[in-house]
This record gives structure tokens, sequence and C-alpha cells, in this order.
């Protein structure tokens, strides 16, 4: 591995997993590689249990952003000697307007996402283990508090958790980045080329919902399919 991604979800993570595979470090793990099989949350649930390394699920991968993979960057770090950091980041505020919106609803909320998300659990042994799986990490790294979390509350955490990853990575294996900070930040730091191309912007909120509603929804129609109905009388 040659780039740990430290950021928390919701930091632009797709559009910095896009640019560093642009940059040629495919395949970069993200988030969405588990909701794309999802019975890989066994595995990091084993991991998160202290039964194996993350790197044992990332060998054959370049780079690794967002969550699961970022939840270890500290024992990633470790077992990656020469691996750079890179830490995604935003405004506080803006952080927790979008956590609210998109994973604290599928997580806790009563909307649309909530409901679907919890409708799926439900019925489904997988997303109901990678939600749990999810809840608990939140937790355990103090930035989620269930129900009951504030806006202000996500935003102070943010901010914590961001200075913590600071405090403990090495100055020179740490880049902090925004896509808005462009190519060369980022090239000069992992001493790659810079493309022709532009960084790619991904606006992924709206995308997020309804991953969850469509993935909801097909899950729902498989398992009425397979329930038998009692003919009628």
């Amino acid at each position: 591995m040659k780039v740990i991604g430290a950021g928390l979800p919701r930091t632009a993570t797709l559009t910095q997993h896009a640019s560093l595979e642009i940059l040629g470090l495919a395949p970069c793990h993200h988030m969405v590689s588990v909701f794309a099989d999802l019975p890989m949350w066994e595995r990091w649930r084993a991991v998160l249990d202290g039964d194996g390394r993350a790197s044992e699920l990332l060998a054959e991968h370049p780079a690794a952003v967002d969550w699961p993979s970022s939840y270890f960057y500290e024992q990633l770090m470790e077992d990656f000697p020469d691996a750079k950091v890179l830490l995604s980041v935003r405004d506080a505020e803006g952080w927790a307007r979008s956590m609210r919106n998109t994973i604290w609803e599928c997580l806790y909320g009563d909307g649309l996402v909530g409901h679907m998300s919890a409708a799926r659990e439900a019925i489904d042994p997988l997303w109901a283990g990678w939600m749990n799986t999810l809840r608990e990490m939140w937790s355990a790294r103090g930035l989620l508090n269930g129900k009951e979390t504030t806006d202000e509350g996500m935003a102070e955490a943010f901010n914590r958790y961001n200075d913590e990853v600071k405090a403990t990575v090495p100055a020179d294996r740490l880049l902090v980045w925004h896509p808005k900070d462009g190519w060369e930040p980022l090239c000069d730091f992992l001493e790659l080329p810079i493309p022709e191309v532009a960084v790619p912007h991904i606006n992924d909120t709206d995308a997020f919902g309804w991953l969850i509603v469509d993935g909801a929804l097909a899950t729902i129609q498989k398992y009425r399919a397979s329930v038998s109905v009692p003919a009628h009388a």
C-alpha cells in the first residue's frame, strides 16, 4: 500500500478515490466496495474484534480511503511503514450537515432513508451486521452518539478527530488535502506527475440516499418473492 486515507466519510472521499485511481493507484478501496460485496463486512468485523489486521484485507490495494479502512489508519501505518497518509478535510459545520442527511440518517433516522435501511435490516442479516458494525465504529471513535447526536457534537468530534490524526501522523508522512487544492500538492506529495485532466468533482449526497433506498427495495422484492403465500380458502 502506498496511500492510507485517514479522512472521515463525507469529506469528498469518492472524489479522493477517483483522483487516486486516475493517478494509477487502483484499485483504491472505499466504503462502496463493502456495499457492493456485503459479505465482506464479516471480515472487517473480525478486524474490529481483533481477529486479523486491516492490512490483510487491503494487501492488493495500493490505496484506501473512507471507512472502514480509515478507521484503522494507525494500524495500517504500522503495517505499511512506507505508505503516506492523506487526510481529507472540509469545514466542520458542513460535514455535520452532510452526515445528518446521509450516514446518521441511514443508521438512526426516521426519514425515508432511515426507514428503508431499517426495513432491510429486518430481513437481511448481512445488511444488519454491517449497519451494527458501523454504529459501533462511529461510537467507538466518539463521533456519533446514536439518536441523541447533535450537529454541534458532530462538528466538535470532527475537529477533534482531525486534530488527533495530525498529532499522530509524522509531518513528513501526512498531507491534509481537499479536492479544491488541485493536483499539485497531491502529486508533489506522492511524487507523481500531474494528470492532464481536472480533479474530478463527485457530489454524492443525493446518490447516497438513493443507493440505500434502491438496495433496500431490491432486497425487499427478493424477500417477497421467496415467501410463500397461503392460498385463499
